[in-house]
């Protein structure tokens, strides 16, 4: 199905100009990319990545991101979960931007840290 003139308008708006390509967006304030889909008929413009979040840092986080979005990754391409599945955990080949720091801990990238010691003074 081609596209009319009032959706080629509304991609260009979100800066896409073909369906089912994703594409990031750096400048968005909350979202880390975009894609354009069709559902029954109509264009769906579905944002998705939290914009401050890392991705795919280790195995185990992976995992986890995949156990708690399964039941809306199920749901197919319509679904923004599917999406960042796809784009941002896709496996050993998918983008590795580092954890936030608050999460760097608790996913097993662990950071040198330096504690002082007290000294006694006796």
């Amino acid at each position: 199905m081609a596209l009319t003139k009032a959706e080629k308008a509304r991609l260009k708006r979100v800066g896409l100009s073909r369906l089912n390509t994703p594409k990031r967006t750096p400048n968005h304030k909350t979202k880390k990319a975009v894609v354009a889909v069709r559902v029954g008929g109509k264009i769906k413009i579905i944002r998705f990545g939290a914009q401050g979040m890392g991705h795919n840092y280790s195995p185990e986080a992976r995992r986890s991101f995949k156990a708690r979005h399964a039941k809306n990754i199920a749901k197919g391409r319509s679904s923004a979960a599917w999406w960042a599945n796809k784009v941002f955990w896709a496996g050993k080949g998918g983008s590795k931007k580092r954890p936030p720091r608050s999460q760097k801990r608790t996913f097993g990238i662990r950071r040198k840290t330096t504690r002082r010691r007290r000294r006694s003074r006796g």
